[in-house]
């Protein structure tokens, strides 16, 4: 093995080679022949998986200043050159346990896998990496996400499947470019309302969870197109802006209780269906009059629509952080003419005919509510 190996790195030297696979080698420590002599400068992608390592050289990033791809597999120690220029690393199927802090030195890394492994926490510097286009942390022990991960700004694809995660960051919505979002086999008994607004997100997959609602403007982004939330048991309605979208939803709403006896719902035939925890109220047709509450946040949200937008924008008056939060981002927005709501919804019976939504309810399922403005909205 041992004349093999050095026959390998000998070859790369000669030919000046861009990648090396060193894969399944039973290395234990790092080849010293990689850094001998000046015939590895060429080399860009060196791959080291499935071997037991427990540390890299300090040398390494001086030794191989062109190396953009690194894939060391198990590493035990990290050192200090890790501000390496890295673009692509591959850690998946380890053991890995815990992040370092100084993976926030990679500035310029741009896919990061460490699916497969023993992670239970996420450290906060992950939020550093600004490059990062794809994260993948799939089937790990993650009971929650760092709200740092909002400061990605970049990142387009986000798997955290098959984790014990019960809530995601609300922060999340800030990663305005991202267009996949997987989270399925995990806890999750809700999705923050503030998911509807990332304008990029083209699928979202919350499958095998213990969702019992999903937030009202769900959908309502053109954008996202595929809504993937099959074996959610507690799920027995979906919002009525997925109406036009390609959805999952086998084995939803098989349960026969309600999973949050706090949750507000709405009855359709012999089906209730709960709506998201913050619907505070449902109103009627024999209400004339919007409550006080919700007419005054409709007439803030009016006012300062534009700039709610900015970051360091604050309302002129003291609001309680519960409608503060509902300021900046609505509970939902009226099926009909689109007029923001906070407070207070009035459900209409949407018809389903012969669409995606038709079967969710069951075969003979006609309609689904609608969430409106007012009372005064006619069918």
């Amino acid at each position: 093995m041992a004349s093999e190996l050095h026959e390998t790195i000998f070859m790369a030297k000669q030919e000046r080679h861009k990648n090396l696979f060193l894969n399944y080698r039973n290395l234990n420590i790092f080849p010293v022949e990689l850094l001998k002599d000046e015939g590895l400068q060429f080399l860009e992608r060196l791959y080291m998986k499935r071997n037991s390592l427990t540390s890299l050289p300090e040398n390494l990033a001086q030794k191989l200043p062109n190396l953009i791809e690194l894939s060391p597999g198990s590493i035990w120690m990290w050192p200090s050159w890790m501000v390496l220029q890295t673009f692509l690393w591959y850690l998946h199927s380890n053991n890995i346990v815990i992040i370092p802090e100084a993976i926030g030195n990679l500035a310029k890394l741009q896919s990061l896998d460490l699916s497969d492994n023993a992670l239970q926490v996420v450290c906060p510097e992950i939020g550093r990496l600004r490059s990062l286009r794809h994260l993948r942390l799939a089937n790990n022990r993650l009971k929650f996400l760092p709200p740092e991960i909002g400061d990605l700004r970049e990142l387009e694809t986000l798997d955290v499947s098959m984790n014990m995660l019960s809530t995601l960051p609300e922060r999340l919505h800030q990663c305005l470019s991202l267009q996949c979002l997987t989270a399925d086999r995990n806890g999750l008994r809700c999705l923050p309302r503030q998911l509807c607004q990332l304008h990029s997100l083209n699928e979202l997959s919350m499958a095998a969870n213990c969702l019992a609602s999903l937030p009202l403007d769900l959908g309502r982004s053109r954008e996202l197109q595929f809504v993937f939330v099959d074996n959610n048991i507690h799920l027995k309605g979906l919002p009525s802006y997925l109406y036009n979208k390609v959805i999952g939803c086998s084995g939803c709403g098989s349960s026969m209780q309600v999973l949050d006896a706090k949750l507000l719902s709405v009855s359709l035939g012999d089906v209730s269906i709960p709506l998201p925890a913050e619907v505070k109220a449902i109103g009627s047709e024999a209400e004339l009059v919007l409550p006080l509450e919700e007419l005054a946040m409709r007439s803030l949200y009016s006012s300062f629509s534009l700039l709610l937008r900015k970051p360091d924008f604050l309302p002129p008056m003291a609001l309680p952080r519960s409608l503060l939060e509902l300021l900046y981002c609505p509970l939902g927005h009226c099926h009909r003419c689109s007029q923001a709501m906070f407070t207070i919804v009035y459900p209409k019976l949407f018809p389903l005919r012969e669409t995606a939504l038709a079967g969710v309810h069951g075969s003979d399922q006609q309609g689904a509510p609608i969430s409106t403005c007012s009372a005064d909205m006619q069918d």
